[in-house]
């Protein structure tokens, strides 16, 4: 499994509000990495290299590194806090990652082609659904993005989970039903238009 990023880290001894205030003063954030049937390992990591790594995109769906005092622990970030007011990085979770393991995923929907869709350019609306996909994924073949295509959507038209090319040995957790991921909202006019041509025909069969 290729890391797309490595981050330096040390252990944490101090917990608490007061210690993570202490932290950030120094250009640190608290962190810390669990999971692989393994104890929790509180760390501290590098402010500016953490939030460069958050935007360049793909944080909870990339496997990386994390180098503490020389020990390298394979990861996969789980989730993390931001400031309220500031959107400054606050709190970070990682997730242990074994060779050959399955994990659970946000893998982010990609729509292909929205500038030449049929139906968009007949007035209709891409109403996204889902964003994101929850995804059970093997750890050396996580995508990128689920990508759907629109070139052929029709105002009106569902464009259900069916509809992805999901990547080898991936599948979403929902496996009841082919649930929707985004929709082509028709147009007002055109919904009138075909409401009124329901109605002529049911006159015209009622004559």
């Amino acid at each position: 499994m290729a890391a797309s990023y490595e981050l330096k880290a040390s252990a944490r001894d101090r917990v608490g509000k007061g210690a993570a205030r202490a932290l950030r003063r120094e250009g640190l954030l608290p962190a810390v990495i669990y999971g692989d049937k393994k104890q929790a390992l509180p760390i501290t990591i590098p402010v500016k290299e953490t939030t460069i790594t958050l935007h360049k995109g793909g944080f909870l769906t990339h496997i990386g590194i994390i180098d503490v005092d020389g020990e390298k622990h394979q990861v996969i970030a789980k989730d993390f806090q931001l400031h309220p007011v500031r959107d400054d990085v606050m709190h970070v979770d990682f997730l242990r990652v074994a060779k050959g393991s399955t994990l659970t995923v946000e893998v982010p929907v990609h729509f292909l082609n929205e500038e030449t869709c049929p139906g968009i350019k007949k007035g209709g609306v891409l109403n996204i659904v889902r964003h994101t996909v929850e995804m059970t994924v093997p750890a050396d073949n996580i995508p990128e993005a689920l990508e759907i295509d629109l070139a052929k959507a029709q105002p009106g038209d569902s464009l259900h989970i069916s509809a992805v090319n999901l990547p080898e040995g991936c599948q979403p957790t929902i496996t009841d039903r082919d649930f929707t991921i985004a929709t082509i909202a028709a147009p007002a006019g055109m919904k009138e238009t075909d409401d009124e041509a329901e109605a002529e025909e049911g006159e015209g069969e009622a004559e």
